[in-house]
């Protein structure tokens, strides 16, 4: 037999099973559906390492899930409005449109060189017109439910791109891309109104069982749920009264001052009277650019009013100031400051000689160094004295709610979504205004509102304000003229649908309800932790607001959610200083001249990139995802290696000749052999392989299923020449390595399938399962809990006496790191399944 020629396998494979469309979807009654999706790309001209490790661990999944029997949807599209395709159309000369169509040709290339088992005929974009008229649909809906508004607010205002920027997109107070100082700008903007669902979206994330810890975290602070009391303060001048929200009532007694944010209308009526107070004003705004923990490093500042504000229980008189470091966007844009108790406070405090009042005593000696944030008693609080701080908060709430001085609230970080962007490619919001200014929608006639070919990008500013015929119109409803909104959606608006229109790509409806009920949700989602709040956040907002719209019968869109790590390689640089690639390096006879330095994401800026054509040419697509599987777990970092990709190589080639060499006799063995009765060492390790193989895969542990197949093939290498002289035994533990190993490496997998004298495809051959009569399992995997939350695994021997489980799952690195040097209360254990550490 030839040598492993991968180009010509490969192409050979590819080919077939895009004329078979093997893996086009429909709906079937009588079938299990599995739906999995990687987050799709932004086409940006050609695929780096991470996408190819993300797509990879979604094919394996949609792979196995085939040859187990699952009817799966696995579609495949492309997030394609954006302002880097209108800089690139600035920068070369070319229009966006082409810009992006050229790049969605050589990635879509790319993708099928790599045989990935998409559903082609579902293929969208989302800068396509039939994409984005739904789209427009889909805004008219929210905006008849009340969920869309319009409202002037300050923006980060690029003025170098002349756009507005999301607060993740300003860098210590300049434009990521632009580098120029961002300023505030007060603009009207078009919102979605994502709070009305921030109670459902904090709540619900506890039912998000198998979405990462970590994910659900940043969500939940993201949104940002706060329990206080809104209290009221009256003023020494009897002009206004201003409300604050906290949530630590108990330190009420602790109060030394009053500070508003600078956007509070008692700090805008000052800035009107006094310069100084104005100039102070404008110095904080500028600082609202920052990030959040910029902000938080800020020198805490403040300018005094000529007012004092009264305690609402003990009466006393308390300054009032405009700080630096509060926020309109909070409660009610006003605190009150307990130095004691609140280390940003202590410091406002000591800059301006303030009260420092200590209302918590702890059981150790504090000596007001620095403030007090623990647990403890009250002290100096009159009717709270000797309580500890849970109680004091709810006595005082009582109390002041009673003297109708305060009400309870629930507040949330979260603020409304702004989805206006001034740029030309982008959906264009379908919002119409006649000449008195009214705001009309338009009708179905109106749309889909389409983008113009004729623009002039030679301004550095949104070319649809300035274009001479687009957003000068008739109302159809009317006849009268009117004029186009010229912003358009901020791209978020598309990618946080996409995944419901895969269900019914060339649908004239939105959604065609028949279909989403089938498919939705999606069973596994798979994409970058980077995406852990905007994308998630604003598809589980969409899910629910479509849900209100009645275009769908879910509420959360991801029923699974998998975050892969970064692909990571060493730096390398010359001795000038200059980053230089992997590949000239490899190519300098003299190395020694060159700083090695540690290995970091891979990125264009360090050039520590490796090309995935080049892996392509020299090594094939199955080498290239056979090391992406085998190096880490999916949710780890993956380090690229030379000697990782070489080794992976190489493993394909024996696996290879091993069939080649024994081909003839093989070949003589014409049956397929599902179950093998006939007991033997080979055969029990076979159906060991086979069990822990199926869990490793139901888990997403590819390392370790690639590390018992490379076990067991050396168990065959080993006994090659005993293995000839029972062909029939042979045969079936090839051909149960080659359905095992298939979902990673399908293209050699098919072939030697094909080789053996199969005639079916490996996806409709159905994955094997392990015998139990050979299934003398000599280990397990302990699953390791705390408090019932997962915290890791251990592989034990079967029947491992309980105090050694106990002892093991309490030397697991990560329950040490959690439990430190407490007592558990409780070990549970089911014997050779669980240990629940119970704190």
């Amino acid at each position: 037999m030839e040598k492993y020629n991968f180009k010509q396998i490969e192409e050979k494979w590819q080919n077939e099973w895009e004329i078979k469309k093997l893996f086009k979807a429909k709906t079937e009654k009588n079938k299990k559906k599995y739906y999995v999706l990687e987050m799709f790309p932004y086409p940006s001209g050609k695929l780096h390492m991470g996408h190819v490790r993300n797509y990879t661990l979604g094919d394996v999944i949609a792979r196995f899930k085939h040859i187990n029997g699952f009817n799966v949807l696995h579609p495949m599209g492309w997030d394609s409005f954006g302002l880097p395709a209108e800089n690139a159309a600035r920068e070369n000369n070319i229009h966006p449109k082409e810009w992006t169509i050229k790049n969605i040709g050589i990635m879509k290339a790319q993708l099928k060189k790599m045989g990935f088992s998409y559903d082609w005929e579902r293929e969208l974009s989302t800068s396509d017109k039939d994409y984005y008229y739904h789209e427009q649909k889909i805004f008219l809906e929210f905006y008849k439910k009340g969920l869309v508004y319009k409202k002037s607010s300050y923006v980060n205002w690029d003025p170098v791109e002349k756009c507005v920027l999301a607060n993740e997109q300003v860098i210590e107070g300049k434009g990521w891309r632009s580098g120029a100082k961002v300023e505030k700008k007060l603009m009207a903007q078009w919102f979605l109104k994502i709070t009305k669902y921030a109670k459902d979206l904090e709540e619900s994330l506890k039912n998000l069982k198998s979405w990462p810890d970590q994910v659900k975290t940043m969500q939940k602070n993201w949104i940002g749920k706060s329990k206080g009391l809104r209290i009221n303060f009256s003023l020494d001048n009897k002009e206004n009264n201003i409300e604050v929200f906290t949530t630590r009532p108990d330190t009420l007694f602790g109060a030394s001052f009053i500070a508003l944010a600078s956007e509070h209308p008692i700090s805008k009526e000052y800035a009107k009277k006094n310069k100084k107070i104005k100039d102070f004003v404008k110095k904080c705004n500028e600082n609202l650019n920052l990030q959040e923990e910029e902000f938080e490093k800020l020198e805490k500042i403040g300018i005094q009013l000529p007012f004092n504000v009264i305690h609402p229980i003990s009466k006393e008189k308390i300054p009032t100031y405009i700080a630096n470091f509060v926020i309109m966007e909070y409660g009610s844009g006003a605190v009150f400051g307990c130095p004691a108790h609140d280390q940003r406070d202590f410091e406002f405090a000591k800059k301006y000689n303030l009260n420092i009042k200590q209302v918590i005593k702890s059981s150790e000696k504090n000596t007001l160094e620095k403030a007090y944030t623990g647990d403890g008693s009250l002290i100096n609080s009159d009717f709270l004295n000797g309580l500890n701080v849970k109680d004091a908060k709810e006595k005082i709430s009582k109390f002041l709610i009673k003297k109708k001085q305060a009400k309870s609230e629930t507040i949330y970080r979260l603020k409304d979504w702004s989805i206006s962007r001034q740029r030309y490619w982008g959906c264009p919001i379908p919002i119409m205004y006649l000449k008195d200014g009214t705001t009309v929608l338009p009708t179905d006639k109106d749309l889909p509102i389409i983008l113009p070919d004729d623009i002039d990008l030679s301004k550095n500013q949104n070319p649809l304000q300035d274009h001479p015929k687009w957003k000068y119109v008739k109302y159809s409803k009317t006849g009268e003229e009117a004029i186009r909104e010229t912003e358009t959606f901020d791209t978020f608006f598309e990618s946080s649908w996409y995944f419901a229109r895969f269900c019914s790509p060339n649908s004239t409806d939105i959604i065609e309800k028949k279909e989403a009920q089938y498919w939705l949700p999606v069973d596994q989602y798979i994409g970058g932790i980077e995406h852990a709040i905007l994308h998630l956040l604003y598809s589980r907002f969409f899910t629910r607001a479509l849900y209100d719209c009645g275009l769908l019968n879910i509420k959360e869109p991801f029923e699974n959610l998998l975050t892969q790590g970064m692909v990571c390689h060493k730096t390398f640089k010359d001795k000038k200083g200059n980053w230089v690639t992997p590949n000239n390096f490899d190519q300098e006879k003299n190395k020694k001249e060159f700083l090695i330095g540690k290995s970091e994401k891979m990125s264009k800026s360090k050039k520590n990139v490796v090309d995935p054509d080049l892996i392509l040419s020299k090594f094939g697509a199955d080498t290239a995802r056979f090391f992406m599987l085998s190096d880490s777990p999916p949710e780890k970092d993956l380090e690229w290696t030379d000697t990782g990709i070489k080794g992976a190589y190489k493993y394909l080639n024996r696996l290879w000749d091993l069939v080649g060499r024994n081909l003839n006799i093989l070949l003589k063995e014409k049956k397929n052999i599902k179950n093998f009765n006939e007991s033997s060492e080979l055969v029990e390790e076979i159906n060991r392989t086979i069990y822990y193989v199926s869990l490793d895969y139901e888990n997403f542990r590819f390392n370790r299923a690639i590390a018992r197949i490379r076990e067991f093939t050396n168990i065959l290498f080993e006994n090659e020449e005993k293995l000839m002289k029972d062909t029939k035994l042979f045969k079936f533990l090839l051909e149960n390595i080659i359905k095992i190993i298939s979902p990673m490496v399908p293209h050699i997998s098919e072939e030697m399938w094909r080789l053996l004298g199969n005639k079916n495809f490996l996806i409709n051959s159905g994955w094997p399962i392990a015998n139990k009569k050979f299934l003398k399992i000599k280990n397990f995997t302990l699953v390791v809990q705390i408090n019932g939350k997962l915290r890791g695994t251990i592989d034990l021997p079967i029947d491992t006496d309980i105090s050694e489980i106990e002892k093991k799952a309490l030397s697991l690195p990560k329950v040490m790191k959690i439990i430190g040097d407490n007592k558990p209360k409780k070990v549970i254990v089911v014997k050779n399944r669980v240990a629940n550490i119970v704190i």
